[in-house]
């Protein structure tokens, strides 16, 4: 399975993307140059999410904390990794990391790729909708296998926007 590879150079700026696609431009480019002189650092994940549509890839880690949510995505504790309703969080705007900044683009039929343990899920979105802050209904467990993202809605903090998809075999 691919993993996700991080590449910062020395101003910082950030370049993600999937390690099979990194490895095919590596050969294309001689990143082996820049990876000797230190130009670049790296990091890998093996816990991810991707959104073609809306040119997401992102990293993805346990508990929904500030500093977690600074850095990544992060996973609701009390919802399942695998199977079940898949519980995600993320900041919109305002932060140093921004990566559901584009969510409220996704509409019904959109994709989401989700890796996790070394396999790879598809989800079709199917609904887009705005909740309570309060209500966590969207996060209870279901017999079938969805994900479901979490973020603010911009100047309504009582709101949360929550974007659900099914899993779909393949």
């Amino acid at each position: 399975m691919d993993k996700l590879k991080i590449l910062k150079n020395k101003n910082g700026s950030e370049k993600k993307q999937n390690i099979s696609t990194f490895l095919k431009e590596e050969n294309k480019l001689n990143w082996e140059k820049n990876k000797t002189s230190n130009d670049f650092l790296t990091k890998e994940y093996d816990w991810y999410i991707e959104i073609p549509e809306i040119d997401l890839l992102a990293p993805i880690e346990e508990g929904t904390e500030d500093e977690i949510l600074n850095r990544s995505i992060g996973h609701f504790e009390n919802t399942s990794r695998r199977s079940g309703n898949c519980g995600l969080a993320g900041h919109n705007r305002g932060y140093n990391v921004n990566y559901f900044a584009r969510i409220k683009e996704l509409e019904k039929g959109d994709f989401i790729f989700y890796f996790v343990d070394e396999k790879k899920y598809k989800y079709k979105v199917t609904d887009s909708i705005i909740i309570y802050e309060t209500d966590w209904s969207m996060l209870e467990d279901t017999e079938d296998d969805r994900i479901t993202l979490i973020t603010c809605v911009e100047n309504r903090p009582e709101y949360r926007l929550c974007v659900q998809g099914l899993l779909v075999e393949e």
